[in-house]
């Protein structure tokens, strides 16, 4: 069995600087994926292309002062470095993404498939795929992963940056699914599949999760899991208010960490990574309800989507997070 810092864990696709009021910031979800996965004991890769200009090589000189693999990233002559304006609005990013961008010009290359074939587990998502030619180097690397590849889609619907066909394609190469609770209706939508949920994505409160609505999100995360056998887990977010993660035969309700929001930006990323890494340890469900809901907050307590993080207050928070025990709910019991 391979030892925590040998596990590959790959963040595949956008990487770009979210230009804050308060300056430029790397991010991209699938690097700031990487990145904490990185801070969390694994081997994080971080794979993406970047322009042949100043914004590409700030980004790979910041890289290299973090605990994340860059050797994959690729250089395009062409195009520049993605960039994506972020305005903060009631502590929420609204974004503008700009295009078209080198992300949008992946290549499958020898070194990328070596790199699938190895990896334990990768993340992405459906920004990446808005151009077709990253969209099917997407689709190849995940074609090379081997069967115990964990892989899991941050879905992250943008409008107009996703098509129906490339969400399809993607949930069903995914053994793990995570999105917030306001994607569950579209992401049904999308893929063919009627809702149970019982309101609207415009309704105004969709903060306050009652067990009725808690409980219509797991009907809705197993018709997932039953139309996609591949599926293993959904992870729906929600807010302020935790989060629900359900396999087919295991519901866990997390009522969220409360922290001074500095910006949400990277918080879901954070979510994904530590709820990937405990996955990979092989830690109970209640166990990566806890690390992920954990760091997710602390990211939104930092400013930016890749903070800093001290090796103290690491070792302190997985301390506290391996003592959790739930025993959870069976999912046709009554949740709580």
């Amino acid at each position: 069995m391979k030892a925590m810092r040998d596990l590959a864990v790959v963040g595949l696709g956008e990487l770009l600087w979210d230009e804050l009021p308060g300056g430029r910031r790397l991010g991209g979800a699938p690097a700031n994926f990487a990145v904490l996965a990185s801070r969390l004991g694994v081997h994080g890769i971080l794979a993406s292309r970047l322009g042949q200009d100043e914004p590409g090589d700030a980004a790979r000189e910041q890289l290299g002062s973090m605990p994340v693999d860059s050797r994959f990233l690729q250089t395009d002559a062409a195009l520049p470095t993605g960039t994506v304006s972020v305005r903060l609005q009631d502590g929420q990013p609204a974004y503008t993404i700009h295009a078209p961008v080198a992300w949008d010009a992946l290549e499958f290359t020898p070194a990328w498939a070596e790199l699938a074939a190895r990896a334990d587990a990768v993340c992405w998502g459906t920004l990446a795929q808005r151009d077709a030619r990253s969209e099917e180097t997407i689709h190849n690397f995940l074609a090379a992963t081997g069967r115990a590849c964990l892989r899991a889609f941050d879905v992250n619907l943008r409008e107009p940056f996703f098509a129906p066909e490339a969400v399809l394609r993607s949930i069903r190469k995914a053994t793990l699914l995570k999105l917030n609770d306001a994607e569950m209706p579209e992401l049904l939508r999308l893929v063919g599949l009627e809702t149970a949920t019982p309101y609207r994505r415009d309704e105004a409160d969709i903060t306050k999760y009652d067990e009725e609505r808690t409980g219509a999100l797991a009907g809705d995360a197993r018709r997932l899991l039953a139309a996609h056998p591949a599926l293993e887990l959904v992870a729906i977010t929600l807010g302020g208010d935790g989060s629900l993660l359900v396999t087919r035969d295991h519901v866990e309700r997390h009522p969220g960490v409360h922290c001074k929001v500095v910006d949400t930006v990277g918080a879901g990323d954070a979510f994904t990574a530590a709820l990937v890494v405990h996955r990979l340890s092989g830690a109970s469900l209640a166990v990566q309800s806890e690390a992920a809901n954990r760091w997710g907050s602390w990211v939104a307590s930092q400013s930016g989507a890749m903070p800093a993080l001290e090796e103290a207050t690491r070792t302190a928070m997985e301390t506290s997070i391996a003592q959790v025990v739930s025993p959870g709910v069976a999912t046709g019991d009554r949740l709580s």
